[in-house]
């Protein structure tokens, strides 16, 4: 079932490649059905909170009509942010599912634990590595394009 649904994030990721956004995609999934897809547009809107998680639970939270996405799983192709994590603790977010780690951004196991951290009053369940290899290729081959195009502009 969770590779089912990454796969759902993947193709979100893959529409923001298209748009030249970093290649991160998020669903939000209740009762084995996607009720919420996102991916990242922070280049299209030019702004820093357009991450794909956090567009994906705004748009669960108004499906649903409530800011309690209780017996919800997000799904996601990146370790989420700090931002995005707590995004996921304050919406009440059942499970978070996601498929590469982020060693340079992470805030759920890579750089800092924030749901190992007290007081606060809800922590989502965690599996990471959920189609991983498929999550970080699809990461590492646009950085690796764009650092590639940059280097060919230079010259």
């Amino acid at each position: 079932m969770n590779e089912k649904f990454m796969k759902e994030a993947i193709k979100e990721a893959k529409k923001a490649q298209l748009k030249d956004e970093v290649p991160i995609g998020a669903v939000i999934v209740k009762d084995d059905k996607v009720i919420a897809r996102a991916h990242n547009l922070r280049e299209s809107k030019q702004m820093s909170t357009a991450h794909a998680e956090i567009l994906a639970i705004e748009k669960a939270c108004k499906k649903l009509g409530t800011w309690r996405l209780n017996d919800c799983s997000l799904y996601v192709t990146l370790e989420p942010c700090a931002m995005c994590a707590g995004a996921t603790i304050l919406s009440r977010v059942d499970h978070v599912i996601y498929g590469a780690k982020d060693p340079k951004g992470g805030c759920i196991e890579s750089c800092l634990q924030l749901y190992e951290q007290q007081g606060f009053n809800h922590y989502p369940d965690v599996i990471s590595g959920v189609l991983e290899d498929e999550c970080s290729t699809l990461l590492s081959d646009f950085f690796k394009n764009k650092r590639l195009v940059k280097k060919q502009n230079k010259i």
